[in-house]
């Protein structure tokens, strides 16, 4: 399940709830195939692996609230519409941590950074300005784990910075 490109995101049971609800002031700011769709299927699936997911467009290509720019950059017509003061929630948190996968442990989190090519123009801008993948997602991560969670990994960051690199 990945992001940036427009593709599907995993949806928790309360988000689906959100999104159903919040769906005819989120329309408007959705490009028409997208809005097929929604209508068509609802505001998400199942997908093969039985997870909760965004539904795709016609022939399953990018998320249905997927909003290309002029620029071709694919966009949240969902957070387009909270940024906008038309509805109260930001987007599925999958979608929000985006690089970042989520997967569950056993007692723990597991926060994975998910690296293809199409997020290349993003991590040169974030080498260039020195801004760690982390620290662009600091209100999704805040967001899910809360601020004294984060200011712990700015902490860590911190330390590891520090201390001697090892050569490759």
């Amino acid at each position: 399940m990945l992001r940036g490109r427009g593709e599907r995101g995993a949806v928790e049971q309360d988000e689906e709830e959100q999104l159903k609800k919040l769906w005819p002031k989120i329309k408007p700011y959705i490009p028409e195939k997208g809005q097929r769709a929604i209508d068509a299927h609802g505001v998400s699936e199942v997908d093969s692996d039985g997870d909760l997911v965004t539904t795709l467009v016609e022939g399953r290509k990018e998320c249905a609230f997927t909003v290309f720019d002029e620029k071709g950059i694919a966009l949240c017509g969902v957070e387009m519409a909270w940024k906008d003061g038309a509805i109260p929630f930001r987007k599925p948190i999958s979608c929000h941590l985006y690089p970042i996968r989520v997967v569950k442990l056993k007692e723990h989190d597991g926060l994975n950074y998910h690296k293809w090519p199409i997020c290349k123009p993003a991590c040169t801008c974030g080498a260039k300005l020195d801004v760690p993948v982390y620290r662009f997602l600091k209100d999704a991560l805040v967001r899910a784990y809360g601020q004294e969670w984060y200011d712990e990994l700015e902490v860590i960051h911190t330390e590891w910075e520090k201390a001697p690199k090892r050569k490759k």
